[in-house]
């Protein structure tokens, strides 16, 4: 065998080394081995040639490869000299059987893997220094660990492939999509950073969020492998949904029970149950005695999409069962499972929501109790339907919190929701219904506004002196809450008093003169709009009608055989408690037989996208078209022809009798 040329080594970027002979007799050493390892003096054996102590088992690989004949590889550290400033190198080195010049020998290459061994270990310590768990996965779906986690979240050991068994562990509902995103980073180009949130069963059963950020490696162009940190955001993900909840409900704030509770479902759908159904009490105390039932009304719901549609918010009172009973009375969450085929037990749920519960494939529904400020207001049913998992100890407790998250606010609706029935009760305690006249008929009606805050302060009244002079008024006090209800009572009747003590002939701006002198000094209301009219029949039967107007939109007349048309007088006063010292104006009109005369507040013809005046023109248009109407049709087609509820209405409406 032809000898080796030691030469071909001399420019060579890897370290060379040579040794022959029983000793290892060092015979070449090139430039690359003296700047690794240090300049060695060449014809002495290893032995003396590599004195160092860390130097042993490298001389007895090279015995081993001489006894053998088989080359060996190994990786190897240098350590510098005690004091010295360099710091250790790291390589790794083959040790062959060659033949030299000199008989049969061994040739020792090495390579310097320092920069890759300390960039390796600066790696594994930041990743065991984050709190994250760290995957790498491969394009065939195949995954390691590197940074534990995954048993101590989910209590099972790792599985080493992202198949059916990983699967598992993953929440139904956001499998699907995670497999859909993970195809569709594979196959994008170029690749690029991959994020996604989903949930995986915690040791306990329940479900946690996870956040995982992946990072393609890239190898020719294609991502090949995937490193993967997974973090547990559970914590974060609860205070991200409570804020959510609670912007959700701020923005109904001023609304009642009904619209809170339709945020809270809305928060929760899809993001912690497939369905939730709020069932509120008719019953204010809590608790009733055993034999006294309990009805509940659904108030909200909300499914989450891919369920069929859920039933509309009508017919839906129950009287509820001992089940719920209980549960109210213990104020802990309960978990019906229903087995398939199986419905949820009667008194829980109305009956077409049971019935909503069997198509869309229930398999348990929790009663949660609703509870503000240790009030019982009702209670939640969260339904997991399909493939979704009945809820854990942990996701009960999650919920739990949820709707306690939602008390304060639910409390203010509350309390909203009670003053509004309070303000509702004082209101038609004085809007009674209007005296029966001779020679022409009366209607009248009062509608509030449909949010809850807008309970306000529109009155209308009609009251007929003995000589048959009928008195109508129109008003309405500044504010929409129990203040303002309070004051609207409080001027109704001062009116009615007024006007009755001082006798048919007194003229309307003086009864508004009194009146507002009367609010003034007993400081019963800021401002206020009125029109106090006097209407006496006249022997051809005709009506003289006299009145005042305190800055309220104008009476409307609807002649008998003539286009409709707003009576505002020749000047406009301002309202009440304004200017108390500036006189008041007495207008006067002759209505004939057939004539209708309507008096009645801005909320029949403002909205926040019109003006007064588009609103006006709207009443024209419509009392027109309505003219011929019976007087109460009349009030019911035109409320709801022209109103938005936003805010309440008061209307009166009188017509002369036509004649014979």
């Amino acid at each position: 065998m032809r000898a080796l040329d030691v030469r071909l080594f001399d420019e060579t970027v890897a370290a060379v080394a040579l040794f022959t002979g029983s000793e290892h007799r060092l015979v070449y050493q090139n430039d690359a081995c003296a700047r690794l390892l240090g300049a060695r003096p060449v014809g002495l054996p290893a032995r003396e040639a590599f004195p160092e102590p860390d130097a042993e088992e490298f001389l007895t690989v090279l015995d081993e490869v001489v006894a053998t004949g088989r080359s060996r590889r190994l990786p190897e550290t240098r350590e510098p000299d005690p004091g010295a400033p360099e710091q250790a190198r790291y390589f790794v080195y083959s040790c062959t059987p060659v033949s030299l010049a000199e008989g049969h020998g061994v040739m020792v290459v090495a390579l310097d893997t320092t920069a890759e061994t300390m960039a390796l270990e600066r790696y594994e310590a930041v990743v065991t220094a984050v709190s994250q768990m760290v995957w790498v996965l491969r394009a065939d779906g195949s995954a390691q660990e590197l940074v534990p986690g995954w048993q101590k979240l989910t209590g099972s050991p790792w599985h080493d492939r992202m198949d059916e068994r990983w699967g598992a562990f993953i929440h139904p509902r956001d499998l699907t999509r995670l497999r859909q995103e993970w195809r569709a980073a594979l196959d994008r180009e170029p690749p690029r950073l991959f994020e996604t949130t989903f949930r995986v069963r915690a040791a306990d059963g329940s479900y946690r969020h996870v956040w995982s950020r992946c990072v393609p490696i890239l190898r020719n162009g294609r991502a090949e492998e995937w490193i993967a940190a997974t973090d547990d955001i559970e914590d974060t993900w609860n205070a991200a949904l409570r804020e959510h909840l609670l912007a959700q409900i701020a923005q109904v704030s001023g609304g009642g029970l009904d619209e809170s509770f339709a945020a809270v479902v809305n928060a929760i759908v899809p993001e912690l149950a497939d369905a939730c159904v709020i069932m509120l009490l008719a019953q204010e105390e809590w608790p009733l005695p055993g034999h006294v039932p309990v009805t509940a009304r659904r108030a909200a719901s909300s499914t989450r999409h891919g369920l069929p549609a859920r039933p509309p918010l009508r017919d839906q009172t129950i009287v509820v069962s001992d089940t719920v009973r209980d549960m109210l009375e213990r104020r802990t969450p309960r978990t019906l499972r229903l087995p398939p085929g199986e419905s949820v037990p009667p008194g829980v749920v109305p009956a077409v929501t049971e019935q909503w519960l069997r198509t869309a494939n229930a398999t348990s529904v929790t009663l949660y109790p609703l509870v503000a400020e240790d009030i019982v207001l009702g209670y939640a049913v969260i339904s997991a339907n399909e493939d979704s998992p009945a809820p854990g100890p942990a996701d009960t407790e999650r919920l739990q919190r949820i709707f306690q998250f939602a008390e304060r606010p639910i409390r203010k609706a509350l309390d909203l929701q009670r003053a509004r029935r309070t303000a509702l009760r004082l209101q038609h305690a004085h809007l009674t219904s209007p005296p029966t006249v001779s020679g022409a008929s009366l209607a009248a009606c009062y509608e509030p506004a449909s949010s809850a805050n807008e309970i306000g302060g529109d009155w209308y009244d009609a009251v007929v002196h003995t000589d048959g002079t009928l008195v109508l008024d129109i008003g309405d006090v500044a504010g929409h809450d129990l203040t303002a209800a309070t004051a609207m009572g409080q001027l109704r009747s001062m009116l009615r008093g007024l006007a009755w003590n001082n006798g048919p002939e007194f003229l309307p701006s003086a009864v508004l003169t009194m009146l507002e002198n009367a609010a003034e000094g007993l400081d019963i209301a800021s401002f206020a709009t009125a029109i106090h009219s006097r209407l006496q029949r006249l022997p051809d039967g005709t009506w003289r009608m006299t009145w005042a107007n305190a800055g309220h939109p104008p009476p409307l007349l609807v002649p008998a055989r003539a286009e409709p048309y707003f009576l505002t007088g020749t000047d406009e006063d301002p309202p009440l408690c304004v200017d108390p010292g500036l006189p008041r104006t007495c207008h006067a009109h002759t209505l004939a037989p057939g004539d209708t005369l309507l008096l009645y507040t801005d909320g029949l013809i403002e909205t926040p996208t019109s003006s007064l005046d588009e609103g006006q023109h709207r009443l024209l248009t419509a009392a027109a078209r309505q003219r011929d109407e019976e007087l109460s049709e009349l009030l019911v087609s035109l409320q709801n022809s022209l109103s938005d509820n936003r805010d309440d209405i008061a209307l009166i409406a009188f017509r002369v009798d036509p004649p014979g």
